[in-house]
């Protein structure tokens, strides 16, 4: 790694465990989050992605948003939709039932379940998004989360995620005093960084579970985004 990249931490997130904190903490935490997508490129990130691919979705189209928060992301992409001239009917996934409770107004159907196991069969969703989630787990846990939204997407699935650097997580730990961050989103922002991936990294664990073509790309604010089409299985 460069010096201004350094090597991938592990570490626990406050979020990591939902049973750590309350739940009606863990939205206020995730209050914070939206408003890091909004102001550091985190929704812009998703939004670019999902540009390019909406001509390519019927009028009417479905997607998923694994590990969706407070559904801030998938209701701008709906809003983004509606300014083409489409629908999309927008569905975001948490494991805990206060957090999929607080999106609910932000999404079309808000779903508790588990995303190593999406209650969805095999290429029925139109656009598979996860954002800022895959950091959270180690390789073979986010090789299996990979698989899953390879296995549920039928024509895009959208990664996005943070990129790693010394200046992002100096950026994030400074940032969090004027936006009035607690303690806990302090940490779990300045965690998420240093837990996050470059580009070739993002596009080698995709690699691993498809065998279509990933586009892997660093975004403004410091992010990065992947992306990719599911092939059809051979019989």
């Amino acid at each position: 790694m460069g010096l201004m990249v350094p090597e991938r931490r592990r570490g626990t997130e406050f979020l990591d465990d939902p049973h750590t904190i309350p739940g009606a903490q863990a939205v206020r935490e995730l209050a914070d989050v939206v408003r890091t997508n909004a102001l550091f490129g985190g929704t812009a990130a998703v939004l670019a992605e999902l540009r390019a691919v909406l001509p390519a979705l019927p009028k009417r189209a479905t997607l998923l948003d694994v590990g969706t928060g407070l559904g801030d992301i998938p209701a701008r992409a709906a809003a983004l939709a509606r300014d083409r001239g489409q629908t999309l009917v927008t569905i975001g996934l948490e494991r805990a039932e206060a957090l999929a409770r607080a999106a609910r107004g932000a999404l079309t159907a808000p779903l508790v379940a588990d995303a190593f196991r999406l209650p969805f069969a095999d290429h029925s969703v139109d656009v598979v998004t996860c954002s800022q989630v895959l950091h959270h787990f180690a390789e073979p846990e986010a090789l299996a989360l990979l698989a899953e939204c390879e296995r549920v997407a039928r024509r895009r699935v959208v990664i996005a995620d943070l990129r790693r650097s010394w200046v992002a997580a100096a950026g994030v730990w400074s940032a969090s005093w004027p936006l009035g961050f607690s303690a806990w989103a302090r940490h779990d922002g300045v965690l998420s960084v240093l837990r996050g991936f470059t580009a070739p990294e993002l596009a080698a664990l995709a690699r691993c579970v498809t065998t279509a073509p990933v586009q892997a790309r660093h975004r403004p604010g410091f992010r990065v985004t992947c992306s990719w089409t599911p092939l059809p299985k051979l019989a």
